[in-house]
């Protein structure tokens, strides 16, 4: 089994190793990368990287569920749990199916960044192994919606 995982929102395609929290940067909970969002942006729209149905709902993160069974988390920054949603909107409700690049969130990651925290968003596929998710040949800048990695359950 095989899966397109597409970028939540545009900005700089990251290494999950570079994410400045042990658990993600070790892919512990899965493989997969993230995306810095740009400085000077105003609110984010943040979309589904895949389609599905989306089993887990945050102000800051989400897990969408595939037809396959696979789940995909999208965390929205680090630490951002502590904002308690302050600065954060839900755009869906879990149980919600949705489409890949469907509106599931939208945050400001100049806020994010004005408490002190990462805007980072690590993309997981979640319990898989370490280092199966395979890049594009792109690096650098990524639009919301492009291809940001493949997975392949082995």
């Amino acid at each position: 089994m095989s899966l397109a995982v597409y970028a939540p929102l545009s900005g700089a395609l990251t290494a999950l190793g570079k994410v400045p929290d042990p658990v993600f940067a070790a892919q512990m909970v899965g493989s997969g990368l993230a995306v810095e969002p740009s400085p000077d942006t105003g609110p984010v729209e943040v979309v589904a990287p895949v389609a599905g149905v989306v089993v887990k709902l945050h102000p800051h993160a989400f897990v969408i569920r595939t037809s396959s069974g696979t789940g995909v988390l999208v965390h929205v920054g680090i630490d951002t749990v502590r904002l308690k949603g302050e600065g954060f909107r839900t755009r869906v409700a879990e149980g919600e199916q949705v489409e890949a690049g469907h509106a599931v969130i939208t945050f400001g990651p100049a806020a994010v960044r004005a408490h002190g925290l990462s805007a980072i968003c690590p993309v997981v596929v979640l319990d898989s192994q370490p280092g199966s998710a395979q890049p594009p040949a792109v690096t650098g800048l990524i639009q919301a919606g492009a291809l940001m990695f493949s997975w392949s359950a082995s």
